[in-house]
C-alpha cells in the first residue's frame, strides 16, 4: 500500500455483459471516497482509457469492475505494467476466480466442496445446470431438467463462452460470505431468498424482487463451518483485499462452494455492503477498508526476518 493515499480513480463501467451494475457499484465507491476525503475521479474502463489513468497518475486505482476485461485479469496486468497500485485480487488470483472450470479445480485440490460436474459423452444426472464459464450475474446460465433440453442450454452459454461448465444442480439454500481486509475476515452470513424461487439477473439486481436474511439463521457450527470454507476458498486462489464467496446448502446439510466473486457488487441490492452493515462496518467504512489494501500484487514480498 502507499504510504499515502490521496488521489484515487475508480475504475469501473468497462465492455463485459455486466457493464450497467459496475457503473452503478462504481457511482455508490465514488461517492463513499469523496465523503471520506479524497480526491476521486471515476474512469470508465472502455476505449483507451490507460491513457487518461497516465494523465491522472492516481496514488492508487479502486476497481470496480464485473466480468470480463476487468474482474478477469486483463485489468489488473495493466495495472501492474503501469505500477499504479490497485485495490482486489491480483493476476492469477482474478482469472482463476473468474474462470469456473480451473475455480473448481483448484477448490479439489485444497478440499473446498464443490458441486459434480458432467462432460458431453458421459452419463449425466439431470437435472443440471449449464454456464459460461468466464461470466457472472447468471448471465447465460440454464437449468435443464432433461437430455432434450441440453443442447438449447449448451448454445445459449456458448454465445458468451466457448467453455462451458455442466453442473449437478444442487438445491437449498443459497448463502453467501463475504470475506474483507488483509487479513482476510469473514463476515456475517446471508441468507438470498429470490421470490422467483432462481437468483437470476433480474432478482440481483431489481430492488424488491429478493428477501435476505442477515445473519442467516444458521446453527453455530454451520456458521462456522460456511465461514471457515469461505476463507479457505478465498486463499485458495489467492485472493486480496475483498471477495464474495456463494454457496448451497441442502436440506440435509450438504454445503457446496458455487464460486468466488473478486470484484463483487456494490450497489444498494448488493450481497457485500448488506453483509457488512451486520458486522458494524458502514458502507464508506468498508469503501476505505478495501482501499487501504491497494498494492502491486506481483511485486516480491519483503523477506521475512530471521
Amino acid at each position: 500500500m502507499p504510504k499515502t493515499i490521496k488521489k484515487v480513480v475508480v475504475l469501473l463501467g468497462g465492455r463485459s455483459a455486466e457493464r450497467d451494475v459496475s457503473l452503478k457499484s462504481g457511482q455508490a465507491v465514488l461517492k463513499a471516497l469523496v465523503k471520506k476525503g479524497y480526491e476521486a475521479k471515476a474512469v470508465d474502463a472502455r476505449g483507451p482509457f490507460w491513457n487518461e489513468l497516465k494523465e491522472e497518475n492516481p496514488d492508487a486505482v479502486f476497481v470496480i469492475l464485473h466480468g470480463r476485461y476487468g474482474e478477469d485479469g486483463t485489468v489488473q496486468g495493466m495495472l501492474e505494467l503501469m505500477d499504479i497500485p490497485y485495490t482486489g485480487s491480483g493476476v492469477t488470483a482474478s482469472a482463476l476466480a473468474m474462470d469456473k472450470i480451473l475455480t473448481k479445480a483448484v477448490f479439489r485440490q485444497y478440499g473446498v466442496p464443490v458441486a459434480d460436474d458432467f462432460d458431453f459423452g458421459q452419463p449425466i444426472r439431470y437435472p443440471v445446470i449449464v454456464k459460461p464459464s468466464r461470466e457472472g450475474s447468471t448471465i447465460g446460465v440454464t437449468i435443464v431438467s432433461g437430455e432434450e433440453e441440453l443442447a438449447a442450454a449448451y448454445e445459449e452459454a456458448a454465445r458468451y463462452d466457448d467453455r462451458i461448465l455442466i453442473e449437478e444442480f444442487v438445491e437449498g439454500s443459497l448463502l453467501t460470505v463475504a470475506v474483507i481486509g488483509t487479513p482476510a475476515r469473514a463476515m456475517p452470513i446471508v441468507e438470498v431468498r429470490p421470490k422467483s424461487g432462481f437468483y437470476d439477473y433480474e432478482a440481483k439486481y431489481t430492488p424488491g424482487q429478493t428477501e435476505y436474511l442477515v445473519p442467516a439463521a444458521l446453527a453455530e457450527d454451520k456458521t462456522s463451518q460456511l465461514q471457515k470454507a469461505a476463507l479457505d476458498a478465498h486463499n485458495a486462489l489467492g485472493c486480496d483485499d475483498i471477495s464474495r464467496v456463494d454457496f448451497i446448502m441442502e436440506p440435509g446439510g450438504r454445503i457446496v462452494c458455487l464460486e468466488v466473486n473478486t470484484l463483487p457488487g456494490l450497489t444498494e441490492t448488493s450481497l457485500v455492503p448488506k453483509a457488512a452493515a451486520a458486522a458494524g462496518i458502514g458502507f464508506e467504512e468498508l469503501v476505505e477498508t478495501v482501499l487501504t489494501g491497494a498494492a502491486l500484487k506481483q511485486k516480491p514480498k519483503p523477506a521475512a526476518k530471521v
